[in-house]
């Protein structure tokens, strides 16, 4: 979950006291985000408390953060510890505590500056590399991306393939809502889906999704040190579209995000050797796979940056 700082909740909130309960002291909520609240149970732990997420992706998370810690990495990543179901269905997990403080705060409540720091672009080359490093595991190909309703990789071998498959899910759940913005919609989707099926093989790796700031933690001299909240687009897959994620979700909402999407995804073609063709081809997938996870209308942010991303998009709007 992309975690936001906010030290109170805007209601009564059960969850420190139940935790104090288990023996819990100087217990704390730090953040929330799309997918739950987290709270801090002292120096070395964490809990996570999910809204909706079904107990039994648990070992599959699990399992798939062991993949990721197994190769050395600059950077920590998560590690559950344990968790458990709470009346209700409500799952909690315990984790590890991770080090650092988030690069910056999300585009959402503060607007970047036009230069982009050198350190920032130097610290996500060092996550993307190191991400880039860490094979694709079965596990990584059981996750289902949110919102949709099976895991990316049933029934597909190459990966291109599955977001292909995945796309037209996607289009098919709310395409009208998108249609309504976009007259030549229907090409759109064909015209990215054949590009998608058109990419080279390329290594699979593990995918986090969802490299937004809030999600890196840097220590006192700028150094990447953790990266957080796997889950929301997590998979195995292509290290472009990665980068090509990356590169648009960076600044989704300050007053320069257009051109740092592309002055971004100029680094990482440069830097990281992926054709910008294809970083193209990826970006129009994000954006029609994640259009309708948090509103269907203009009065959604999500939703206006999706359809600005199309719009733009020298593939689906070629």
């Amino acid at each position: 979950m992309e975690i936001s700082p906010d030290d109170e909740a805007p209601f009564p909130d059960p969850w420190p006291l139940r935790f104090a309960d288990r023996g819990h002291t100087n217990v704390r909520r730090i953040g929330s985000g799309v997918e739950g609240v987290v709270y801090s149970l002292g120096e070395d732990r964490v809990a996570k408390v999910w809204n909706g997420r079904p107990t039994a992706d648990v070992r599959l998370t699990r399992q798939v953060y062991a993949d990721i810690a197994r190769r050395p990495l600059p950077f920590s990543t998560p590690e559950i510890l344990d968790a458990e179901e709470y009346e209700g269905g409500v799952l909690v997990t315990y984790e590890r505590k991770l080090p650092g403080v988030s690069l910056r705060a999300d585009s959402a409540q503060v607007d970047y500056e036009r230069e982009l720091p050198t350190q920032h672009n130097d610290t996500l080359l060092t996550v993307l590399h190191g991400l880039a490093s860490v094979p694709g595991t079965d596990a990584m190909r059981q996750m289902t991306v949110q919102g949709d309703d099976r895991p990316l990789w049933r029934e597909h071998d190459r990966f291109q393939n599955a977001l292909a498959a995945l796309v037209d899910r996607a289009a098919t759940r709310h395409g009208a809502a998108l249609a309504a913005h976009m007259p030549d919609f229907g090409a759109g989707v064909e015209r990215t889906q054949r590009a998608l099926r058109s990419l080279p093989d390329a290594p699979v790796t593990a995918i986090h999704g969802d490299l937004v700031p809030p999600n890196i933690h840097v220590d006192a001299a700028g150094r990447p040190v953790a990266v957080l909240d796997f889950g929301f687009y997590t998979t195995a897959g292509d290290p472009a579209f990665e980068a090509a994620v990356t590169a648009a979700i960076w600044d989704m909402y300050g007053p320069h995000a257009e051109e740092h999407t592309a002055e971004l995804t100029r680094l990482f073609a440069h830097e990281l050797g992926h054709p910008p063709a294809t970083l193209a081809v990826y970006q129009a997938a994000y954006a029609l796979t994640t259009y309708d996870l948090f509103g269907l209308d203009d009065s959604d942010g999500h939703f206006r940056w999706c359809v600005g991303q199309l719009r733009r998009n020298t593939v689906f709007s070629a």
